[in-house]
């Protein structure tokens, strides 16, 4: 058997878009030869459709897309997902669904099993569960159909959720082979993870795998492709490119291959181009706009965006003031300089002076303090928005995971902007990436990656006399956030306690700066965002 992949790119609520392309992909499988071309998961309304599920007119249009499908297909079978509604007279009013359209054939469905609710997912919140799983007969041979989740263990998923395990259902009901329609966001190091779960699931049940996942970024998620095949003995015959579309066809009795998996570094870059591109192109924007500060963190940022989006379609802003060192402005002239595009500067030293004389009689006989720090941000904010308003600019912001952790960032300051690029992203991996843009030719400034790190808005400041070392932060945070140890479970990894306490106490604290935070994309195994869910009022200290 040939299987066809159509790893491709789709747009939430574009459902006729998402049919052309869909109908485009399964004629270029067919034409190489494909028995079968599977799509990913829910890839006729795009993934994932939250709430618009909802509207009166979007489950109908959607089955009106496939209906249309289905009278352009021919005798290759096509496997689409889609939204449904349930047949079922009680429980959650629509399905996620898997179509099987054959030429001249009704429609065999199958529906989703497992519905994650964790993380970023929520698809309780629509959707009712198959009441079991059979495989369907099809060019001669029993295939068991699944839908992403429906795969995922509890070994890999580090948590025991379910009580139902459709592949050894399917297996155990004697599917030959079992494919899946998956729409799983990327965080770093889950394509190879997912292929090794897949591997161990192979040679478990002496069954090939064959699975199709989605591409492209959609909101705060991004997609990565990476679709593979796996052969009865759990050995990788197929494996397509991450975060792009392609259609391929693989023959089911293929060789092994090897298998090649890009270092962290370089998957988080290509995930954030991915990201910003789609973001851009799927909300209507063209340009983009950000402040340019000579620091590392701009500079990631500004080069992410042009590779996304082109150098004449990037602008940077530098706004200097009386604390700006004349290191920064060469820094970030340099930047500007290396990736070709337009640098503007705008002073905020006079802004700055008159609005502080604004206070000068309600703040007498107070010292300076974070009120004049958190001025010079939100005139900065306010310089970078009145250049999106009057050029239609999107803002970047350019702050990164660490600070939004802990609040070390402005609210109507850095924070204002309408796409956090590397809010996801920490510190420490910052600076991995700046050193990977640099690998062949000097991008960023040498400068802006050796010099100490410094918000620049008093004399002599550098982010270490508020905060610990990035090296210590970003580990106790990865603990607190990702892995959700409590303190005492951090500080027997061999953190100073008080550190650990003092931590825990800023991204308890600042969970409200997050809340009107730019939506960022997600590159790790738990974001702030969508994936958080966070009280903001709350007194629980463990």
């Amino acid at each position: 058997m040939r299987i066809g992949f159509a790893q491709i790119n789709t747009t939430v609520g574009d459902i006729r878009a998402n049919r052309r392309r869909i109908f485009s992909a399964y004629q270029e499988a067919v034409s190489s030869g494909a028995d079968l071309v599977l799509t990913p998961e829910l890839a006729l309304t795009g993934y994932p459709p939250q709430d618009l599920i909802f509207k009166s007119g979007f489950v109908p249009e959607t089955l009106e897309s496939l209906d249309e499908l289905q009278g352009t297909v021919g005798t290759v079978p096509l496997l689409v997902g889609y939204v449904d509604i349930n047949p079922s007279k009680t429980g959650k009013p629509f399905v996620n669904a898997c179509a099987v359209l054959v030429k001249g054939e009704p429609p065999q469905k199958i529906f989703k099993t497992l519905l994650p609710t964790y993380d970023v997912f929520d698809e309780a919140r629509y959707f009712d569960p198959a009441p079991d799983q059979e495989p369907i007969e099809l060019l001669g041979t029993k295939i068991g159909i699944t839908i992403c989740e429906d795969i995922w263990t509890d070994k890999y998923l580090k948590r025991d959720l379910y009580r139902q395990d459709p592949v050894s259902t399917l297996a155990g009901k004697g599917a030959q082979v079992i494919v899946n329609l998956s729409s799983s966001p990327y965080y770093v190091g889950k394509p190879a993870l997912r292929r090794r779960m897949v591997s161990e699931l192979a040679a478990i049940y002496r069954v090939p795998f064959f699975y199709c996942n989605g591409v492209g970024g959609n909101d705060q998620l991004i997609f990565d492709g990476n679709s593979f095949a796996i052969d009865e003995a759990g050995k990788t015959i197929f494996q397509m490119p991450g975060f792009r579309e392609d259609v391929a066809v693989i023959q089911s009795s293929a060789k092994p291959v090897s298998t090649v998996d890009l270092p962290p570094e370089q998957e988080i870059y290509e995930a954030l181009l991915l990201g910003v591109r789609d973001y851009f192109s799927k909300c209507g924007f063209k340009t983009a706009v950000l402040g340019l500060s000579g620091g590392i963190d701009s500079a990631v940022t500004a080069a992410i965006a042009v590779a996304a989006l082109g150098k004449e379609n990037v602008v940077g802003v530098s706004m200097p003031s009386q604390y700006s060192s004349h290191g920064s402005l060469d820094d970030a002239a340099s930047l500007a300089k290396n990736l070709g595009i337009v640098r503007h500067v705008i002073s905020i030293r006079e802004p700055f002076d008159v609005l502080k004389s604004q206070f000068k009689e309600i703040f007498a006989g107070r010292g300076e303090d974070t009120t004049e720090e958190n001025m010079q941000s939100r005139l900065r904010g306010l310089t970078l928005m009145s250049m999106s308003n009057k050029f239609g600019h999107l803002l970047l912001t350019t702050g990164n995971k660490s600070e939004l952790a802990v609040g070390y960032c402005t609210i109507y300051g850095d924070m204002c902007g309408g796409l956090a690029v590397i809010s996801d992203v920490p510190k420490t991996m910052i600076y991995r990436l700046a050193r990977w843009i640099n690998r062949e030719t000097e991008v960023i400034p040498t400068n802006s990656i050796t010099k100490p790190p410094s918000a620049e808005l008093k004399p002599d400041q550098k982010d270490q006399d508020t905060l610990p070392a990035y090296e210590v932060l970003d580990e106790i945070l990865r603990l607190y956030v990702e892995e959700l140890l409590s303190p005492e479970e951090i500080a027997d990894h061999g953190f100073d306690p008080e550190v650990v306490r003092w931590v825990q106490r800023k991204v308890d604290m600042n969970e409200y700066k997050r809340r009107q935070a730019a939506p960022g994309l997600k590159v790790t195994s738990l974001a702030f965002g969508m994936g958080w869910r966070m009280p903001i009022a709350q007194r629980y200290l463990r």
